[in-house]
């Protein structure tokens, strides 16, 4: 530990996960998905991409779907799609480490993705999936509107305020502060929303104690 940085410790009573860009390494499907999409309505993907990270499916397909597209069948076909392919889905370095030092039931994933989808990346990246995950299908409104973060408090029986959250994109770092939830940045967002916040590249310096139903958990900082 070099004299500018220090380790910092968060006693919460649960925590919240995003999934893509936080558990779950997924950028290459999710490019060649999004690019299958664009192809097929002359549409520039780099539009896409830059709003889609972290947002539903069928709230990105009805942003930019031409006029006439049926947005719930383009939505259905570019989920089916992301659920049979996951070639190139890996863990996020320490991911699986820091899941298995949390105790179950006191944690949750709040993910964008569907509860299929999910549950298929999860499994690719060699993850396990928690007791309590909120999906797309659990919510009435997306990232970042933070009910999915609410929604995963109330399930794990804990108080917003008492929960830690680790985001990485913008929509859901949004969604996280908005619950009140304590949130940390997982990798290198340049939102402005980000500014002020803990940040980490990745989990693999996330460490854990646990007893009588709280959480001690600590990384570093610089």
């Amino acid at each position: 530990m070099t004299d500018t940085e220090y380790r910092t410790t968060v006693v919460a009573a649960g925590v919240l996960f995003d999934m893509d860009g936080t558990l779950v390494d997924s950028t290459a499907v999710v490019e060649r998905t999004w690019r299958s999409f664009a192809g097929r309505h002359g549409l520039d993907i780099a539009q896409i991409l830059a709003v889609s990270h972290g947002r539903r499916t069928e709230e990105t397909v009805a942003r930019f779907a031409p006029a006439g597209v049926d947005v719930d069948a383009e939505a259905r076909r570019i989920v089916a799609q992301e659920v049979g392919d996951t070639e190139g889905i890996v863990a996020v370095p320490g991911a699986a480490q820091l899941l298995a030092a949390l105790p179950v039931g006191s944690w949750a994933l709040v993910t964008s993705a569907g509860r299929a989808l999910a549950e298929a990346r999860m499994a690719a990246a060699g993850l396990p999936v928690p007791p309590v995950v909120v999906s797309a299908e659990d919510v009435t409104a997306g990232k970042p509107s933070p009910e999915g973060y609410l929604t995963a408090a109330g399930r794990l029986g804990v108080a917003p305020q008492r929960a830690l959250v680790f985001e990485d994109a913008e929509a859901g770092l949004l969604a996280a502060l908005a619950s009140g939830a304590r949130t940390v940045v997982v990798g290198d967002s340049s939102a402005l929303v980000t500014e002020g916040l803990d940040r980490l590249p990745d989990l693999r310096d996330v460490r854990v104690e646990h007893a009588a139903g709280q959480l001690w958990v600590s990384f570093s900082k610089t």
